[in-house]
């Protein structure tokens, strides 16, 4: 059977593959298990549960709350919030477990579930593996007081706000921005941390309707944001996805920056501070070729991971690294936050530009894109796409084409049915060409 967690929860079609009972079971494994392994420390343990606005997410935040409670742990619901949000809460309150009801920059439909252990810290493959091994199991119930309390969580949007605006030690004051929030948890908090912090601030995507969540707005459709930024005379746009842990923006210009141009923007600004431990950048797999070649021109080197923040976050703990993330505009800095967080991103990129006194598209072109192609390919074995021979002489073919100049990688998704495909190489329409070329293969050798 395929497992149930993938790079970031259980995540699938709210009350299809993801209903109320497995939002029940899974709470209460993960209270078992890491019961268990003596995360709880001996003490009634204490957990917050938090969502993004998907309609799904009531009745699954209940179920959450429910199964917690039921297997004795007390639980705090701070409602609607991104997820970089209650990672925080969950730090800096001490609690004992965190839980994000999210399907992130996924449509409306879909939702997921993803837990956080006391840190903020997102669980390991083998804590999940073990939950996923006692779903289902019989257990002693708790009676009478034993069992555990639901209640809201007061000030738990302020609480982060405070936070994110606490991280800048400049005023934003002077610069204009856009901020997309995607319909999602961010329309809560990103504008006003931005407008505390100093930055004149216009806002779409700020629907509290979460059945419009990612549709046509957020990270993963930023054309609205392009049109914004050109109307307002905007010095940048910051677009976040529905749960706002990620980030990626617009220039003045309407150009599109990337994550891998952020990370470079905010790891050189480390650099110049002294605070690049190691002068290191964390990336995955993913991140362009490109980004390489420009961190290695100003002494940074680039430490890779698979596909995932939380594979980052792990190798960032493992090295004591300041920085990490994904092209996708997932970026975790070190020394404020546990996770990706698209506000805290967007904040420092502000903060950069105001006090460097240059634009953002100046700023970013600090790195050259090598060209790159993405296909997804859908309806297809996921698991044999990775092993087949066919697909491995076509991709071997490829790589043997591009020599130096590019590489190709083929990676099913951690979170959706499909594998993806990515090329890069010196000319967009060889990267396209080979791309195409390779997903009808992959398509032949191993669809559905």
């Amino acid at each position: 059977m395929a497992r149930l967690f993938g790079t970031d929860g259980v995540r699938g079609r709210a009350n299809g593959d993801i209903t109320a009972e497995l939002a029940v079971e899974l709470s209460v494994g993960a209270a078992h298990v890491l019961g268990t392994l003596g995360a709880f420390g001996g003490t009634r343990p204490r957990a917050i549960v938090a969502r993004d606005t998907r309609p799904s997410g009531d009745f699954l935040s209940a179920a959450v709350c429910a199964g917690l409670a039921a297997a004795g742990i007390d639980v705090l619901d701070a409602e609607v919030l991104p997820t970089p949000g209650l990672a925080y809460l969950v730090q800096s309150t001490g609690a004992d477990l965190g839980v994000m009801i999210s399907a992130s920059h996924n449509p409306a439909p879909d939702n997921g579930i993803k837990f956080f252990a006391r840190g903020g810290t997102k669980l390991p493959d083998e804590v999940e593996d073990a939950i996923e091994a006692r779903l289902g199991e019989q257990w002693d119930r708790p009676q009478g007081t034993d069992v555990g309390t639901i209640s809201r969580f007061q000030g738990a949007v302020e609480a982060y706000v405070e936070h994110l605006v606490s991280t800048v030690d400049r005023s934003l004051e002077g610069l204009t921005v856009v901020a997309d929030c995607a319909n999602g948890a961010s329309h809560l908090t990103g504008p006003e941390a931005l407008r505390r912090a100093g930055a004149r601030v216009h806002v779409i995507g700020d629907l509290s309707d979460g059945g419009l969540i990612n549709d046509g707005v957020g990270s993963t459709h930023l054309g609205p944001l392009q049109a914004a930024v050109l109307e307002h005379g905007a010095d940048i746009g910051v677009a976040f996805d529905g749960d706002a842990d990620r980030c990626l923006a617009v220039a003045a210009d309407g150009e599109i920056i990337d994550g891998d141009q952020i990370m470079a923007i905010l790891a050189l600004d480390l650099k110049e501070r002294g605070q690049l431990y190691d002068d290191t950048l964390v990336v995955t797999v993913m991140s362009n070729l490109g980004l390489k070649l420009a961190m290695k021109q100003h002494g940074i080197v680039l430490a890779q991971t698979g596909v995932g923040d939380r594979y980052v976050l792990e190798e960032m703990n493992l090295g004591g690294y300041s920085i990490g993330g994904e092209q996708s505009g997932h970026v975790i800095i070190a020394e404020h936050a546990t996770t990706g967080d698209g506000e805290l991103t967007a904040l420092h990129l502000l903060q950069r530009m105001a006090e460097t006194g240059r634009p953002a598209r100046e700023l970013a072109n600090v790195m050259t894109r090598l060209p790159q192609a993405l296909l997804n390919v859908k309806d297809i074995d996921k698991a044999k796409a990775t092993i087949d021979r066919g697909v491995a002489d076509a991709i071997a073919a490829a790589e043997a084409e591009l020599g130096e100049t590019g590489r190709v990688l083929l990676r099913p998704s951690g979170t959706e049915p499909v594998v993806r495909v990515m090329v890069e190489a010196p000319t967009d329409e060889q990267a396209s060409e080979l791309a195409e070329r390779l997903a009808v293969i992959v398509r032949e050798r191993v669809g559905l």
